[in-house]
């Protein structure tokens, strides 16, 4: 059975995402002089969690898609830090917005934690954020799956005159 041209890529991809997460949770522990590995306590278990957290992927989602299609891309890294920034302190979940991300903060019983029995349903909201969204991410640029939209710079301004 095959998966498609890109599953190999994809499946490295959320290894490496993920073993980033892990170790990236090890180190932070580390830095803190706490044990490095405690499974979190922090139960993360209500729906105005999820729905914090559904917020926040879709809003990471749009931004991650909307900035190259509007030629802005450059930025594209300090947006998704501030987006993940903004997320901690402006959503009910703190904005993990990635499962790789949840999995790996699910090995720290700090504030940053998550319990494991909490983490499906985060899974769960991120995947919904996804599909909200590309759903507002096409919206707002006027595509639907498989036609890319067309964006246009602005018209230039003539020079006023003297």
């Amino acid at each position: 059975m095959n998966g498609g041209p890109h599953a190999r890529e994809d499946a490295v991809y959320v290894a490496a995402q993920t073993a980033g997460a892990l170790c990236g949770a090890v180190l932070a522990d580390a830095m803190f002089a706490e044990p490095l590995v405690r499974w979190s306590g922090h139960e993360r278990y209500a729906p105005h969690l999820w729905l914090g957290e559904a917020v926040a992927t879709a809003g990471l989602i749009v931004l991650v898609l909307g900035l190259p299609r509007v030629r802005r891309a450059h930025p594209a890294p300090v947006a998704a830090a501030s987006s993940i920034g903004s997320a901690y302190w402006l959503t009910s979940s703190t904005g993990f917005a990635n499962p790789a991300v949840t999995v790996g903060r699910a090995l720290t019983d700090t504030f940053a934690g998550i319990a494991p029995g909490s983490v499906p349903m985060f899974v769960v909201a991120q995947v919904g954020g996804l599909m909200a969204g590309l759903a507002l991410f096409g919206m707002l640029l006027g595509m639907r799956l498989g036609r890319p939209a067309v964006v246009s710079p602005a018209p230039a301004v003539p020079p006023s005159p003297p």
